[in-house]
């Protein structure tokens, strides 16, 4: 072998060594990062919700179909056992808070950058869709800075007024409209809905209006005065309702942020997967579960229509905690043969449980995500995904 040829497979060596220590994206920006998150979600109410519909055959639901499959370790800075503000707050700013804390560490007054706002110094445009109150801690951990997740209406007001959030969706409306007999835990109240129109939000209060609002540059969509209705409520008690879901409003959200040709970030919350799990409520679970997998297929759809958003997006899907011990205990000796039938449902309490969660991923950078990690490399995952640099683990 000459010289020659030898130094030609050592630089071929350290090429293919580089790839595997730093990832094929490296030196790649990413146009787009759409961060799914289904609420206190452990891997059991995925394969609760996956036999209901499908049956226990080789079928998956849409968020199982992504390309990389993770886990991330989810403590808090002071538990064992986190809240979703400091999970939320963990991925935001790639930093351990207390729990109870939005992006705001009480102690030493410090308020990180969260990834949502270096995406808009970016000139991105930026975007919360959730199915609690848009205020509720995992969409406040991006775009607000307040010592306690009570804050909510402090919180809708650095939505609007600070952070410039362009897509807000979910419910909440009480917190943008308040007296001060109303005010929240930071003393907060007032007419944020003035405000927003101000800041040329256009606001929206039902899926008629929402849906006539796509060519819209800030969107504003309040749908309940608290949380929003149940799935399983929606479909059995109140077929009127005028809610539009998650899915739609996942789509919604991507029409008016792929406007911006710089690209976008955008989270999108099925909130209420974990509050059916604090209630240890099977039926409503597994609503919410599918409702968010719909919302996945909307988003999986937006980015198979053109091969640029394939290279350009990264997708995350990923639980900030367990919730319940929810565990599927039956039928024993059975097996089911068709869909629409639920499983033998046990649990362990009606609280958070400290469990690591699942993280389902594709496109670039996407490969940092495919193994063991901490609810904080995520936030550092996808800021090297904006910038282009090499990622390495902190």
């Amino acid at each position: 072998m000459t010289m020659k040829k030898a130094a030609v497979l050592i630089l071929v060596g350290l090429f293919i060594i580089n790839l595997n220590v730093y990832g094929s994206s490296a030196g790649k920006k990413v146009k787009n990062i759409i961060l799914m998150v289904p609420d206190g979600t452990p891997i059991s109410t995925i394969v609760a919700a996956r036999i209901y519909a499908y049956g226990p055959g080789k079928e998956r639901l849409h968020l199982e179909t992504l390309e990389q499959i993770g886990y991330q370790s989810t403590h808090s800075r002071n538990s064992i056992i986190t809240d979703s503000a400091a999970a939320a707050s963990a991925w935001a700013c790639g930093q351990k808070f207390n729990n109870k804390e939005i992006s705001f560490h009480r102690e030493t007054k410090e308020a990180p950058k969260t990834i949502l706002e270096l995406a808009k110094e970016m000139g991105k445009g930026t975007g919360l869709v959730a199915t609690s109150t848009i205020t509720h801690a995992t969409p406040a951990a991006f775009g607000a800075h307040v010592f306690s997740r009570k804050c909510e209406k402090t919180i809708a007001k650095q939505f609007i007024t600070t952070t410039g959030v362009d897509v807000l969706l979910g419910g909440g409306l009480s917190n943008f409209k308040s007296t001060e007999m109303q005010k929240d835990f930071c003393g907060t109240w007032g007419n944020f809905i003035t405000l927003a129109e101000e800041n040329n939000y256009k606001v929206v209060y039902n899926r008629e209006e929402m849906l006539k609002a796509v060519g819209e540059k800030k969107l504003l969509g309040l749908f309940c005065p608290g949380c929003m209705t149940p799935v399983y409520k929606k479909e059995v008690m109140d077929p009127k309702n005028r809610e539009p879901g998650l899915p739609e409003m996942t789509r919604t959200a991507l029409s008016i942020l792929e406007q911006n040709n710089k690209g976008f970030f955008l989270m999108v919350e099925g909130s209420q997967v974990d509050w059916a799990n604090h209630q240890n409520n099977l039926i409503y679970q597994i609503g919410e579960t599918l409702e968010f997998d719909r919302a996945v297929k909307v988003v999986l759809d937006w980015v198979e229509d053109k091969e640029s958003r394939r290279e350009n997006t990264l997708i995350i899907v990923v639980s900030d905690h367990g919730c319940g011990g929810f565990a599927i205990k039956g039928p024993y000796g059975k097996t089911f043969d068709k869909p629409g039938e639920y499983i033998e449902d046990g649990w362990v309490s009606k609280s958070h449980t400290g469990e690591d969660t699942m993280i389902w991923s594709q496109g670039p950078y996407s490969e940092h995500l495919g193994k063991a990690i901490d609810n904080t490399d995520i936030f550092h995952i996808m800021k090297a995904a904006l910038t282009g640099d090499v990622y390495k683990h902190p």
